[in-house]
């Protein structure tokens, strides 16, 4: 739905476009009163974790004419770095973040100052509490264990974790570098956390209590046995989807990846599917999160993106969210309807990650993978 312009005279919008007033107002500000302002800005920043920017940069510019959007595909791992590394020079380039790895986030670029929250108003009363603080989450992404549904037709080749640590599935597991990418390191963290878990998973597999050996815990113990197992690492999730999904495959691998790719099975010749049955889980969800660059340079276009990225007012949150409104990505506004090809969320049986807990441990877990590889 395209928002429409209130009347203002033009001498009034450049006024309060340059005015204190307008900068300590905007974040009440309906989307009607930030648009003058922002197209005087007449551009905007994102740098965003996801390549569906690039849908989001087209239909705003079409719901928003006069105004630039630039958005920028880079992994949340290296916007971490690139923002601390233009907040130390006294820069600033993004107006907008898009970005995962939370746990990182919030101790890096949140508790440092170097990004600040904002929840539309619009939509502040349709998201709960826990996905408004401190920053506000547009919808829960994963990273989990994907298999191929064509060589697979009764479901998934696994019932347990455990299982890719046997000789069956030796060189036949595909995920992302840990060390490359935040969202793997969380997941391998989020195991490590529910080592009491994957320990009862141990027992119910093999039938007798687990041998730690070296390890402290299961958790280590199961990232230990799956990296000897000769778990394959890959650099990029398309590498990990193309493996595991390629159509014609008699022996395909599995891999962790994001259960939303499977949007792309159609247009890329895969059978991505998701394994909710694996026990003790699959893997993790995590909050995909938008958020103010400190001391953008666009201020007002900045929070209509973030507006924009939230959805309109139809049923399906219009074309803002729509590259996001596919079956594995769960959109966090209440008032719109899961996606009907979607696992639903309290069927979904992924690890909801604690940022502030898994960022205790996720050091010490990213030494671990550094040791093994």
């Amino acid at each position: 739905m395209k928002l429409r312009t209130i009347a203002r005279p033009a001498a009034l919008s450049i006024m309060l476009a340059g005015s204190a007033w307008a900068e300590a107002h905007m974040a009440e500000m309906s989307p009607q009163d930030l648009l003058p302002l922002a197209q005087e800005e007449g551009t905007v920043t994102v740098y965003s974790f996801t390549s569906r920017i690039g849908k989001v940069e087209a239909a705003f510019e079409e719901a928003y004419p006069g105004i630039d959007l630039q958005g920028f595909d880079i992994s949340s791992t290296e916007q971490i770095a690139r923002l601390k590394a233009e907040a130390q020079a006294g820069v600033v380039n993004a107006d907008v973040i898009y970005i995962s790895d939370t746990p990182v986030v919030l101790t890096e670029l949140l508790e440092t100052g170097i990004i600040e929250p904002y929840v539309p108003p619009r939509v502040a009363d349709r998201v709960p509490d826990e996905f408004k603080s401190p920053l506000l989450a547009q919808r829960l992404s994963t990273k989990v264990l994907m298999y191929n549904e064509e060589a697979n037709p009764d479901g998934a080749p696994v019932s347990n974790l455990w299982e890719l640590t046997t000789d069956e599935w030796t060189g036949r597991v595909v995920m992302v570098d840990p060390l490359q990418r935040g969202d793997y390191l969380d997941l391998m963290t989020e195991i490590v956390l529910q080592s009491d878990v994957m320990a009862e998973a141990y027992q119910a597999e093999f039938g007798q209590a687990i041998d730690l050996g070296d390890a402290a815990n299961a958790g280590e113990k199961f990232i230990m046995d799956l990296f000897a197992n000769d778990l394959i690492l890959v650099s990029s999730t398309d590498d990990v989807n193309a493996a595991v999904g390629k159509l014609g495959q008699q022996n395909p691998p599995v891999g962790f990846t994001s259960y939303s790719d499977r949007r792309d099975n159609e247009e890329e010749g895969w059978a991505l599917q998701v394994a909710n049955d694996v026990q003790p889980a699959p893997g993790i969800i995590f909050p995909a999160i938008v958020a103010l660059a400190k001391d953008a340079n666009n201020p007002a276009a900045a929070r209509l993106v973030i507006d924009f990225l939230m959805g309109d007012e139809s049923e399906t949150g219009g074309p803002g969210l729509a590259p996001f409104y596919v079956a594995g990505d769960y959109v966090t506004r209440t008032d719109i309807p899961p996606h009907p090809d979607a696992v639903p969320l309290d069927d979904f049986t992924a690890w909801r990650i604690q940022p502030a807990e898994t960022a205790t441990i996720r050091a010490e877990v990213g030494d671990l993978v550094l040791t093994l590889q």
